[in-house]
């Protein structure tokens, strides 16, 4: 059945924007992306415009009416949008995305289950989360994040099924710099919010070399690639 969600996902006008790290976050994940791909919450197609050309096959799971027309003035004809949660389908999928989704999922480890039993033999799971509970704010309440992950937070998660390789990665150093600094003062995040996204923006590629000089220890981001 058909779950209709309301959620407004207004912090995404903003972030969709910052082109400089979406593409930043695009260049992590693209060469695993192959064959049929389910993407979970797409909100308004942001990566999915990136990825629509070089994959077979696509099902949009969006739950959220609010999103619907954006995802139809993007889709291809080999693309299926279901505005629902994820609906299981046993060996099905090359690629399972959850692109800044799963933080907004409260039992995880059910949504894992389902990813991990949709996957095709050697299919890949992509997961991007916000990073580090230490940094958890009312900007994450706000948004409705139930959590912040961390390497050893997922492990956990994904230590319950049987992938045959798991490789973690934090990335936007900067990111973490400021989230904390946000986190630690006393003014309100939402006083010049699309500036701030700006500012950020222009810093990513500063991040990125930051991020290779310290190996990717500390991050804004963690995103996890799972190959069952």
């Amino acid at each position: 059945m058909t779950k209709k969600i309301n959620y407004d996902g207004w912090e995404l006008e903003f972030f969709d924007k910052a082109d400089n790290f979406r593409n930043y976050q695009f260049d992590l994940i693209k060469s695993s992306l192959k064959g049929r791909v389910a993407e979970i919450g797409p909100g308004n197609g942001i990566f999915f415009d990136k990825y629509k050309n070089i994959v077979d096959e696509v099902d949009l799971y969006e739950p959220s009416i609010n999103f619907l027309k954006s995802l139809e003035s993007k889709k291809k004809d080999n693309t299926k949008i279901i505005n629902s949660n994820f609906i299981e389908k046993p060996n099905y999928y090359d690629t399972v995305l959850y692109l800044d989704v799963f933080e907004h999922i409260e039992d995880d480890i059910l949504e894992l289950e389902k990813a991990y039993v949709s996957l095709k033999k050697n299919g890949c799971l992509i997961i991007n989360v916000p990073a580090f509970q230490h940094l958890y704010s009312q900007f994450d309440k706000d948004i409705n994040h139930f959590r912040r992950y961390s390497k050893s937070s997922l492990l956990k998660l994904t230590n319950n099924f049987d992938f045959s390789k798991v490789d973690f990665k934090y990335y936007d150093s900067i990111g973490y710099m400021l989230s904390l600094a946000s986190k630690n003062s006393k003014l309100d995040y939402k006083n010049n919010f699309s500036i701030k996204i700006k500012v950020w923006d222009k810093l990513i590629n500063l991040s990125k070399i930051i991020d290779l000089l310290i190996f990717n220890k500390v991050g804004k981001s963690l995103i996890v690639k799972c190959i069952k």
